[in-house]
Order: structure tokens, then sequence, then C-alpha cells
């Protein structure tokens, strides 16, 4: 493609509401713009790259099995009613009526279409398995949009639903999708690590997050730097060594004028934050309970939401309170409490504790079991750097990660949801098993350009990048444009897609607009035309050469381009 008269620009200074790096680089590069918070336009460059990324996307699918089709975004509730999703995901749906007042939304994702589309096609175990896909758009009212593409609002997504006759053949089409994720993310050269993670509003017998490593990733991802044990913090298991037994003293109720948090707390009785209970307080399903940690601990609502099987968990307000204890916010505990108790396991194994009292400025201590019931005991705390690895004990180290793909074993929550049956071979009826399997497209232009990039802007692999090569004019005699007009001729025929930059701009802007867009390949038509050279450079800085004009292409080949 020629630039002059084409659609292009690129932005010099950095964007002031994009809050990541590479949302940062995609708008000033001219490939996405923000129309509205969490919602982006893609322009001609960064449709290229999506539908590049798109496409290995669907080769990989297509190796594995898989077959495409195109699902409506406007969906009826109905069916959401159905599944009992429409209440899960609350205010994340974007709701609207039609003129008859009838219930729709835009679809935040589509197992049920999927289901409905299957019950087309299965009747007996003679028609599974099968595996279908799609790649289009998902809505999701986000609270807090970020990160450019990363957490938006309008997100374009591969979503695809394996259906088997029992978990034992979901598991081959789950290895198979496992293979095809593995080579999709190898194309994008993107370093990631595959993670246990928590099945959320999806449900399922079990979930696995495919996390692109970066700095900004929003999920903590826990790794033992010895097995393969990698985990999603949100349901990383904690195997704790703590054990405090010593002989059981009355308890006492003291003093503590001001102390508010458990830092305060150590500090002004002068004991070992391992002696404490942080003692936390939730409305969850409209029901006020209170949740006992270590103080060392912080919380992990997800495993508290699991446990009890709960949809909705958000601090108790002061009113809340009020209805279980006349205590105040910093000096709240277990003992006589008008409320449920759910406690960690590790409290279980703590002797003569300090907590808060439930009455101002003061706490009890020498806290024992004995002293209050617990309504339940689970692992319900965040894993530290401090833990071991709960698989082989060694040490384990943190990272962070953007989501960029999940897998699920949904068992048969949709099917039995929505009538999903087969006649088995003994003629009795039974409901299918699914896989499901989730790409975040968007994302991982993002993850890419998060993981490839310099102070001069994206370094795109070749595999999506918007043009393999750049040819840049640098001057404006009469042979270096007959040069670059018969280079950009020959690639063109041979196939090779070129972003020729023939604007009549200064050989310098046109240099840091390429660098800036990530273009991996740069031939550079200039002075050295009149030696029968032009410049190869590639983006990455690894090949920086004059090569003889005739033996471009020879040279471009090299790079297998089209492979």
């Amino acid at each position: 493609m020629r630039l002059k008269n084409t659609f292009f620009y690129t932005l010099r200074e950095n964007v002031k509401d994009e809050d990541s790096t590479s949302g940062n680089l995609l708008v000033r590069s001219g490939m996405i713009k923000k129309t509205a918070s969490g919602i982006y336009m893609f322009l001609p460059l960064g449709l290229k790259v999506k539908q590049k990324l798109e496409n290995i996307i669907r080769e990989e699918m297509d190796k594995a099995g898989a077959n495409e089709l195109s699902m409506p975004i406007l969906l009826p509730s109905d069916v959401f009613e159905a599944s009992g999703r429409l209440s899960s995901f609350g205010k994340d749906m974007f709701k609207l009526k039609d003129r008859y007042e009838r219930d729709y939304l835009l679809g935040p994702t589509h197992e049920e279409l999927f289901v409905l589309a299957a019950k087309e096609k299965v009747k007996s175990y003679r028609d599974l398995p099968f595996n279908i896909y799609q790649i289009g758009d998902k809505f999701r009212d986000e609270a807090r949009p970020r990160y450019g593409l990363i957490r938006t609002r309008e997100f374009t997504m591969k979503d695809a639903y394996s259906f088997d006759i029992d978990e034992a053949h979901t598991d081959i089409a789950y290895s198979n999708m496992t293979k095809a994720y593995h080579n999709i993310f190898k194309r994008l050269d993107l370093d990631y690590r595959v993670v246990k993670s928590d099945t959320g509003a999806m449900g399922g017998l079990l979930s696995e997050e495919y996390q692109a490593l970066s700095s900004i990733g929003e999920d903590t991802l826990v790794i033992c730097n010895k097995c393969d044990f990698a985990s999603n913090i949100e349901v990383a298991e904690v195997k704790s060594n703590y054990e405090k037994k010593e002989e059981l003293k009355e308890i006492e109720m003291v003093h503590t004028p001001n102390v508010r948090t458990i830092n305060d707390l150590v500090n002004f009785l002068n004991i070992d934050i391992n002696d404490t209970v942080k003692s936390l307080v939730y409305n969850i399903d409209g029901e006020i309970v209170m949740i006992l940690i270590k103080g060392d601990r912080d919380l992990n609502e997800t495993k508290v939401k699991k446990l009890l099987g709960a949809l909705d968990m958000t601090m108790a307000t002061e009113e809340e309170l009020k209805k279980i204890t006349n205590g105040t916010f910093g000096s709240l505990g277990p003992v006589n409490i008008k409320a449920k108790i759910i406690a960690d396991n590790e409290i279980l194994k703590m002797t003569n504790f300090v907590c808060g009292a439930n009455k101002e400025d003061y706490h009890y201590i020498n806290v024992n079991l004995k002293d209050f019931d617990i309504y339940k005991v689970a692992d319900i705390v965040n894993i530290s750097e401090n833990d071991k690895c709960p698989v082989c004990g060694s040490k384990i180290t943190f990272k962070k990660g953007i989501e960029i793909g999940n897998t699920f074993k949904l068992g048969t929550k949709y099917s039995e949801a929505l009538g999903l049956n087969y006649l088995d071979e003994s003629n009795k009826l039974k409901p299918v098993d699914m896989g499901c399997y989730g790409i975040g497209t968007a994302r991982c232009i993002s993850a890419v350009a998060e993981q490839h990039h310099d102070e001069n802007g994206i370094i795109w692999p070749l595999s999506i990048a918007p043009y393999p090569v750049c040819l840049v004019l640098a001057g404006n005699d009469e042979e270096m444009i007959k040069t670059a007009d018969n280079i950009y001729d020959l690639l063109m025929e041979k196939g090779i897609d070129v972003l020729y930059d023939d604007r009549n701009e200064r050989a310098g802007v046109k240099f840091k607009d390429m660098d800036l867009i990530g273009i991996p390949i740069r031939i550079t038509v200039g002075k050295k035309v009149k030696e029968g050279l032009v410049e190869i450079k590639t983006r990455d800085n690894k090949i920086n050469k004059d090569v003889k004009i005739e033996e471009v292409y020879d040279n471009i080949k090299e790079f297998k381009i089209n492979a």
C-alpha cells in the first residue's frame, strides 16, 4: 500500500488518558482510537493486525477440527434466565427492551446460544463429538475499563465449544484445544503461562487461563520454581505449616485506645502479628457474616464465594454492622457476635490470640476456639510468597499476567439447564458433556505490544505485523523514486505485502513513523542508490546492512514472510 493520499496518521506525544504502554502506543501509531470509556475503533493498520491474528486462530482451530459459525450479539434474555446466569452476570450485562417491551441483552458470552445450535444436530450418540466456534463481539458493562484494549466494554473473542458423550471424551477435545492454543500463542511470540483458575460465572469442573506475562497484568500468578505448578492467586491453595500450641489462658479484655488496624495492635501491645486475628464483616447474598483470618493474611473473596456458593459479596456498611454488634470497625471480634463465623484453616491452629472485643478502644487477649462458635472452616486466604508450593513444597514466586485465553471443562451444566440430551447405545437419554475455549483477540494484540516494544514504538512479530515490510523513499530525485517504485512493484508481484512510504515528508519523520507502528523489516531507498545499494534494517535492530538493488528480493525472502 502506498501511504501517500491514504488514511494514515501518527501522534507525536503520549496520550494522556491511556494508562498502559500498549494502549498508548496503539493509539499513537494510529491503530486504534478511543470513542468512549472502554470502547475503541480499529483503524486501517490496527484492523490489519486484528485480522492477521484472527486468521492465525482460524488456521489452528480449523486444523484441530473445529467448524466456524457466526452468532448474533443481540440475544433474548430468557435464554440466560433458563441457564441461571441472568442473575450471576448482574450489572455486567447491557440490557435493553425492544418496541414490544420484550427483554434483550447484548451478548456477554454465548454458551447458551451454542447449546441451542447444538440441539438442532444432536439426537443420538452417533451425532457426537463435534466442535464449533466463532470469532465475534462481546459486551460487558465493566465498572472500570482500563489498560487500553485489555479491559473494555466491547471486545472480540474467539469462543469454541466441544460436545461429547462424557467427560472422558471431553478430555480428548480439551487436549486438542490445548495443543491449538500453544500453537497460536507460539506464533504470536508471546511469553505466557498456563495456570489453574476459578470457574467463576462460567461454572464447570475445571478452568485454566493462558496468561501473558506483563507488569501491568491484572492477575497475580503463583508459579513454583521447581515443579510445574502454576495458578491464579484466586484459587492457589494455601498449605500452611503455621501452628502455635500452648497452654490455654483465660480471655481478658484490655484497653487499646485509638487502635484501629492490625499494625496498630501489634505496636501497641508489642506482640507478634502471628498472634492476631483479623475480623472482617461482609454482606454475603443478603446475610451479614464475620470472617476470621490470621493477622498477616489477606482474605481471598473468590474462595469464600465458592465455599458458600454465593453470588454477591460486599463489605458490610456501618448500618449492617449494627445488626450483629455494638462494636465498630477496628474493634471487631468473634466473641459474643450475632452472626455466622467463617474461619480460615490457620485459625484452628492458634491459641491465646488477640482480636477485637466488639467495644470501641478495647481488644481481647488470650482468645481461644472455646470462646466462640465457628460455622465453617476452609482455606479462604491468599497464598503469599512466604508460603511453599502446595504441590512440592518448594519456593514460589509471583508474576503479573494478562489473561489472553481460557479453557473450561463445563461438564453438563448448560446441557442439563437447556435440555441438550442424546440417546446412548442403550437408548437411555443422557446430557451432553461440554468444553469451552476462549481467546481474547484484542487482549492478545495488547499483550504482544506490552512484551514487544522499545522507546521508539511497537516491534511486531512478522506473524501479525500490519505489513511485514516497509519501503521508505528517503529522497525525491528521479533515480530514487524510480528505484523505490520498481522494488515496490517487484515485492508486491512476489506476494509480499509492502507499506510504501512515498509521502512528501522528511526521511526522519518517515523513520520515526515506521518505528512507531512497528513494521518488522525496513527497506530504505536513499543516496546510496547511486552506488547501486539500498539499506535493509529490521525493527529489532538485529540486521542493518546495505544490499545491491537487484538482490533486494533474495534478501527479503530469507525472512520467510509467507511461511
